[in-house]
């Protein structure tokens, strides 16, 4: 099983960039899927998480009306759009799945995740 996550790049404050977490051995359409971010220094974050449906997202307030989290069942894939970003947003992006399901995910979209993949760096430049 392997979560592969890309599409991070040097942004300038303001600017957009669409992350993907693709996987392989695993199909990714049976689990819930978040997005947690570690900039340096500080403890990882949670910043977005879909149901394994796509019926349910949760944002961390910091992402809220920037950040949209997507998926696309057909291609083993979830996105993460980012508007807006600030410097703040410099971090490694990584993304995870989970088979929790039902109020076990949705009471919890922070976690624990069973899968994890390797991150993509984020630099917002101001």
């Amino acid at each position: 099983v392997q979560l592969q996550a890309s599409g991070g790049g040097l942004v300038q404050a303001g600017g957009s960039l669409r992350l993907s977490c693709a996987a392989s051995g695993l199909t990714l359409s049976n689990y819930a899927v978040g997005w947690f971010r570690q900039a340096p220094g500080k403890e990882r974050e949670f910043v977005t998480g879909i149901s394994w449906s796509g019926s349910n997202t949760y944002y961390a307030e910091s992402v809220k009306g920037r950040f949209s989290i997507s998926r696309d069942n057909a291609k083993n894939t979830v996105y993460l759009q980012m508007n807006g970003l600030k410097p703040e947003d410099t971090a490694s992006y990584s993304c995870a799945a989970s088979y929790r399901r039902g109020s076990s995910w949705n009471n919890r979209p922070d976690g624990p995740y069973e899968y994890w993949g390797q991150g993509t760096q984020v630099t917002v430049s101001s």
